[in-house]
């Protein structure tokens, strides 16, 4: 269990000795160390959701490998902790209940370097990569990443927790195809670890998020995609229970090239949005299909049969997937949370619709539902692991469950109440459906460690003992 920590200084003397080791700090570091009160703390201190508020004793900027080691040692050495973090994606159960008193928040996101080996078809990025970085650099040698759905979700937050792509229920989680990580333990230290060194903190970081250490650098695997054609169906949100029941139908037995996500839309009117978007009510089905355009257009047919008012999908490179999910290019204040499905039931679609749907007094931007299955069945990925020769999957190998739920809406002044009720009422509403565990990734709220990790919690916990006695990383998912 995570040692608690001193807060930041109580008294004016212990305040000098914070300042004066901080400063000390600042001349070892080719970053910066920022206190608040000074220029650019509050862009520092601000989490990818701008509805969290993050007040950590002191930020660090790093620029280097090394910086993330002194900053390491030096927090250890004062009685502090320290919590890695790149984009702040997901940070609200980090920051909630005043946790980062007493926490060197450590961000990374200037740590952008990405190198490809194409003849290998490896990929090393630095801790504060994001997945456009990553694909802009793979895409032109033909290669395409297990990326998430935005071009600025950082690469290793996304991976640590297991990463689910629109290539997922061909190639499984990303997490599963890391070969190798850099990573800063709580002693300083700076270790690179695989499937042949320090065998069991690999295990462990492949999908058991940031508590371990903080990573400084990932290599993974990349892949040929031959054929790929993607896009949206999009149909008025009167129609949402008739769309959702074929897409369930759809999607039994389809073949697992092909990745699909079924959600309900309520979008502002904003002018950077196309007019069918702006301001419109919706029932979408996105699609990700590697296959050639003949067996696409077969394999689509019964939902197109359902007369779709747009319909995008067509051919493309594996680039164009980061603009799918139609993700906010820019932080926005929002609340939102997740949960696995153990399936989807015609009651399960009634209880969605009555919760989200037309008829609903819903204020969510967005209530989706993705299918899993395939290769994040975590037993399929392990069989296929051993049939291949390639390393076993770490802690998160997949999901004991058939889909992955989420809810979310831009929290604005007068909303709070609304949006707080309409994401409860969704949640409650699925709820008997819900599967036995959580996704790290997905949990926009504090868990207990036991609905991720499961059985294999109190391994995990051995691995956090053995690098990190005291407790000086900090995640915002503690292992416990």
């Amino acid at each position: 269990m995570n040692t608690p920590v001193p807060s930041a200084a109580t008294t004016d003397s212990a305040t000098l000795s914070l300042r004066e080791a901080l400063a000390l700090l600042d001349d070892r570091i080719a970053g910066r160390v920022l206190i608040s009160g000074d220029p650019g703390w509050d862009e520092a201190r601000s989490a990818w959701n701008l509805a969290v508020d993050q007040n950590p004793a002191a930020i660090v900027v790093a620029a280097t490998a090394d910086d993330v080691a002194h900053t390491v040692r030096a927090a250890a050495e004062f009685g502090l902790a320290v919590a890695p973090q790149a984009t702040g994606h997901n940070a609200g159960p980090l920051a909630a209940n005043d946790g980062l008193a007493g926490v060197i928040l450590l961000r990374t996101h200037e740590m952008r370097g990405v190198e490809i080996d194409a003849e290998s078809r490896i990929a090393r990025v630095e801790a504060g990569a994001q997945w456009g970085d990553v694909v802009a650099a793979v895409a032109p040698l033909g290669l395409t990443a297990l990326a998430g759905t935005a071009h600025d979700v950082g690469v290793v937050g996304y991976t640590l927790g297991g990463g689910v792509s629109w290539l997922a229920r061909s190639h499984g989680l990303a997490a599963n195809h890391v070969v190798a990580i850099e990573v800063v333990t709580a002693d300083g230290g700076a270790r690179r670890v695989d499937a042949e060194h320090e065998a069991e903190l690999f295990w462990a970081l492949r999908g058991g998020g940031g508590d371990l250490g903080v990573v400084t650098a990932l290599e993974f695997g990349l892949f040929e995609v031959p054929a790929l054609s993607a896009g949206m169906l999009l149909w008025p949100i009167e129609r949402t229970a008739e769309v959702f029941t074929a897409w369930s139908e759809w999607i039994d037995g389809i073949p697992t090239s092909v990745t699909s996500t079924a959600r309900v839309l309520r979008l502002p009117p904003m002018p950077e949005l196309p007019p069918f978007l702006s301001g419109r009510s919706l029932v979408v089905v996105e699609v990700a299909m590697q296959e050639d355009p003949a067996r696409v257009d077969e394999l689509i047919a019964p939902l197109r049969a359902l007369a779709p008012e747009v319909d995008t999908v067509h051919p493309q490179s594996s680039a164009e997937l980061l603009q799918l999910h139609m993700d906010p290019p820019q932080p926005v204040p929002g609340l939102g949370d997740g949960m696995l499905l153990a399936e989807l039931t015609p009651a399960a679609i009634r209880a969605f619709v009555d919760a989200v749907g037309p008829d609903a007094s819903s204020v969510l931007l967005s209530a989706e539902i993705r299918h899993l299955g395939g290769m994040m069945d975590p037993g399929v990925a392990r069989a296929a692991a051993s049939v291949h020769g390639t390393p076993q999957p770490g802690v998160t190998a997949g999901f004991d469950a058939g889909f992955l739920l989420f809810g979310v809406g831009i929290a604005l002044p007068d909303n709070g109440e609304a949006l707080a009720a309409s994401l409860a009422r969704l949640l409650s509403a699925v709820e008997p459906w819900a599967a036995g565990s959580d996704y790290l990734n997905f949990a926009e709220h504090a868990r207990p460690a036991e609905r991720f990790f499961g059985d294999d919690l109190e391994r995990l916990r051995a691995v956090k003992r053995a690098v990190d006695p005291i407790g000086v990383i900090r995640s915002n998912h503690p292992i416990g």
